[in-house]
């Protein structure tokens, strides 16, 4: 028996490229990695764009509903394959160098400067003076 997917053949294709399109034209990040997508990139480039069934059409997914779909890296895309994560799509956290940094700050947008300027550029200067005998 041959086993046509409905996102390549059939009712659903039309559906499918029209939803493709919306999230490229909507999204910039992809969704099981979380880095963001170079749109430059052609398809035989392992990080180039394509589109990816949070529920695989294989597990009953629904093959051309937009909340079903969402952009991806081709390899995250080969490499999640037909599994289903437990809360939907996953994204790893972005790694700014090599250490763990308290989550209550931006990071990435952080500046030190910025944090003297707020404080109006106070210093508090403490002057020691000693006597020399």
């Amino acid at each position: 028996m041959i086993y046509i997917r409905l996102d390549k053949k059939g009712a659903h294709r039309a559906n499918y490229e029209r939803n493709k399109k919306r999230i490229f034209a909507t999204q910039n990040t992809c969704g099981i990695c979380g880095h963001p997508v170079d749109f430059s990139l052609k398809t035989p480039h392992p990080m180039s764009a394509t589109i990816d069934h949070i529920i695989p059409v294989a597990k009953n997914g629904h093959p051309s509903d937009i909340e079903n779909l969402q952009l991806a890296h081709w390899t995250c895309n080969r490499q999640k394959s037909d599994k289903v994560f437990k809360q939907g799509h996953e994204t790893k956290q972005q790694v700014i160098g090599n250490r763990n940094l308290p989550q209550s700050i931006d990071w990435m947008n952080y500046n030190s400067n910025q944090l003297q300027e707020k404080e109006g550029n106070k210093k508090t200067v403490i002057k020691i003076r000693r006597r020399i005998k």
